[in-house]
């Protein structure tokens, strides 16, 4: 064991080295997830003793996480309260009446918004908007929805609290005792990146994909839509005007009217009567709000009193109604029941909720008493009858949400504190005025994402507390010394592009933070030009579809190819590199 104590002592920085090059084949290797990969490599690191342990709790002073954290619960308070649902809808609209500036609306907004939120719900929420307004414009999907992931990477260059890898390298850098980021303190980079990238999609536009997706155009970009009917009151104020007119928080499909389905181009035109249906494919979070807000009867079925409790069930593939209208089902006419909606993974089911034909795996929103739930948990034809997990957007908490967003931001800006503690404030304000409950909070916050930010900043503190990162800089001195600074913002740029097409961003960010400062000490480059590099060649990624989580999202729902990513990627990642090393070199901060 001496021996081997006094091995690891002479040799700290090689085998620091050796196991940076281990972590890095264990992430391209994707044999376990990456926060695994890095809470691995820390606790090697810590055994072999090349971190100790003071410096391994010092790791978790790093602001960079719980700044993170905190935007995250505050992302989830817009989403809970429905102002993203909101903009979804208006945007939807829009494309009724203007589909191209509903794009614009999409595509400007949504750069916008990931400034400042987390990108990767925003482009949740708007990937089944994309596939409508695709509809609208008849157009693929395709041809939208990987565009949507480019423009919230490039919106996420705008601030700092734009992206997670922001942020960690900004935490990097106050360790290492530089003074703070600024919220808007890489503003005039990622402006130079953005109008690259903004540049180079309407270029690169011709090369986008045009034919449809296999699954992804069936299911409207979402297994989670539900079918339902929404029954007008008599004192309903749409009744009397088109539909295409009536003031609506989603988007129709049709009506039914006197038993004929008007839809398609007629429907814009009916005029809306007490008694008509209107036909829509809605979330759940909106279906619910709608149900407590009482403007309309939703669904099929017996009326229920207030009391009702709202279910999620699953058709059996052993059910002996297979294929039989949904309005025929014995358990709806033997039972004081109401069908609330219906999903069907990955298909639309349809044409309306009473006519849709059930299938095995349909799921069901179905309201009922106590005792009626009782005998569908009993009913062998249907399984995972359960509480509905799906709750209604507290909509009247909207503008406390935004204000604290904006206040967060606000604070930040104007130097009045660091925008790490006015989101911790923020999250404080929508807990207390019930914006979001704390158990909806703690679910927003994606815990992969902090530990693999935490795991990676104590492997960076263990490479430079064993020395690997003065072996590595020592090794390019002689290099770096001789080269001009902008040749030293683009080999760090493109350094942290090239690795981040492979591995995560915040992985790399956190790796390379420490190896950038030590650059920066021994090239004569102020820091801050190259950390800044760091964050936008991190995060601007898009030749591959893991290039960003958005990236992925869209991969999957859009049915991409790998080569449509790197058909368009690689040339918007030389354009932006460009734009943002020119910007870094003759406009230093």
């Amino acid at each position: 064991m001496e021996l081997l104590a006094d091995f690891i002592a002479a040799h700290r920085a090689v085998i620091g080295l050796v196991l940076l090059v281990g972590i890095f084949v264990a992430f391209l290797w994707e044999r376990f997830p990456p926060s695994v990969v890095a809470v691995g490599g820390a606790g090697v690191m810590l055994a072999l003793g090349l971190l100790d342990e003071k410096a391994a709790y010092g790791v978790f002073s790093n602001s960079a996480p719980l700044t993170v954290g905190a935007m995250f619960v505050l992302s989830g308070a817009l989403i809970r309260t429905g102002v993203i649902d909101r903009v979804g809808n208006y945007v939807v609209d829009l494309a009724r009446r203007s589909p191209r500036l509903a794009v614009v609306a999409v595509f400007g907004g949504g750069m916008v918004v990931s400034g400042f939120i987390n990108s990767t719900p925003f482009v949740v929420v708007m990937m089944p908007v994309c596939f409508r307004l695709a509809e609208a414009m008849g157009v693929s999907p395709k041809r939208l929805l990987m565009p949507l992931s480019i423009v919230a990477v490039l919106g996420g260059c705008l601030t700092l609290v734009g992206t997670s890898t922001n942020l960690v390298v900004a935490g990097i850098a106050e360790q290492a005792g530089l003074e703070p980021f600024g919220l808007f303190s890489i503003t005039p980079y990622g402006l130079a990146i953005a109008g690259a990238g903004i540049l180079g999609l309407l270029v690169m536009a011709r090369f986008l994909p045009s034919d449809s997706p296999r699954i992804a155009e069936k299911a409207d970009g979402s297994e989670q839509l539900y079918l339902t009917e929404l029954t007008l009151r008599e004192d309903d104020p749409a009744i009397g005007s088109a539909l295409g007119d009536a003031n609506l928080d989603f988007a129709p499909i049709g009506v039914i009217s006197g038993g004929r389905f008007v839809t398609g181009p007629d429907a814009p035109a009916h005029v809306l009567a007490a008694g008509n249906r209107i036909v829509a494919r809605i979330d759940g979070a909106s279906l619910m709000t709608l149900r407590g807000g009482g403007r309309f009867g939703i669904g099929i079925g017996d009326k229920l009193d207030k009391e009702a409790m709202v279910v999620e069930v699953t058709v059996s593939p052993s059910h002996r109604e297979i294929d039989r209208r949904l309005g025929e089902i014995p358990f709806l006419q033997g039972q004081p029941v109401r069908i609330l909606g219906v999903s069907r993974f990955r298909h639309n089911p349809g044409p309306t909720l009473s006519e849709n034909r059930i299938r095995a795996a349909d799921r069901l929103l179905v309201e009922a008493d106590e005792a009626d739930i009782e005998r569908l948990r009993a009913n062998p034809g249907l399984i995972g009858v359960a509480m509905t997990s799906i709750t209604a957007f507290r909509r009247r908490k909207a503008w406390i949400a935004i204000l604290v967003m904006a206040g967060a931001v606000l604070l930040s800006a104007l130097g009045a504190m660091s925008i790490g503690i006015a989101a911790f404030i923020g999250v404080g304000i929508v807990l207390l005025t019930r914006c979001i409950d704390a158990s909806e909070a703690w679910a927003s916050i994606d815990g992969d994402v902090l530990i693999l930010i935490f795991a990676m900043l104590a492997v960076g503190a263990a490479l430079e507390a064993a020395g690997s990162v003065a072996l590595v800089v020592g090794a390019l001195e002689p290099v770096l010394t001789q080269a001009p600074p902008w040749a030293v913002i683009a080999i760090v740029y493109f350094s942290a592009m090239l690795l981040s097409e492979l591995l995560s961003n915040n992985a790399v960010a956190a790796l390379m933070g420490p190896l950038v400062i030590g650059i920066a000490n021994v090239s004569g480059v102020a820091p801050y030009p190259l950390l800044i590099a760091l964050m936008m060649g991190a995060s601007a990624c898009f030749a591959t579809p893991v290039g960003y989580q958005t990236n992925t999202l869209v991969y999957a729902a859009g049915d991409y190819r790998f080569v449509d990513f790197v058909r368009v990627g690689v040339p918007l990642n030389i354009l932006t590199g460009i734009a943002g090393c020119t910007a870094l070199a003759f406009w230093s901060p």
